[in-house]
């Protein structure tokens, strides 16, 4: 399930991404640009009384995720089952990307380059940071 979120003008709601591995349905297919919402108190209230999570906090993560993932390449929906499947790399990356958007506020992460050690942002969602 999703709950829309409407883009005002200067707040980016959305945001993009390309997965390291992505996601392989149950025919074979790799899916692994998609998007990632801000959450909403909703989202993390909703997700925290959710039975499973209430047995395992381990879960909560998968349901965030779920509830926030907007899209995932030609997949109908992004359910339990689909973020269960991802590969432990993509969740990581997901789980980083929602951190960042949502409690950091930006998609920037700083590198450095190994040559000459020069420093800088890097925009983990896959857009060019100004």
């Amino acid at each position: 399930m999703t709950t829309a979120v409407t883009e005002q003008p200067g707040l980016r709601t959305e945001f993009p991404f390309t997965l390291p591995r992505g996601y392989v349905d149950e025919d074979g297919r790799v899916h692994r640009e998609g998007a990632l919402r801000l959450a909403t108190a909703k989202d993390e209230l909703t997700a925290q009384a959710e039975p499973l999570v209430r047995q395992n906090g381990s879960y909560l993560t998968i349901y965030l995720i779920m509830r926030t993932v907007t899209r995932l390449g030609a997949v109908p929906v992004v359910d339990r089952f689909v973020v269960e499947h991802m590969f432990a790399s993509d969740l990581a990356f997901l789980q980083d990307l929602y951190r960042r958007v949502n409690q950091l506020g930006h998609t920037e992460g700083e590198v450095v380059c190994p040559s000459c050690e020069h420093r800088f942002l890097v925009d983990v969602a896959g857009e060019a940071a100004p």
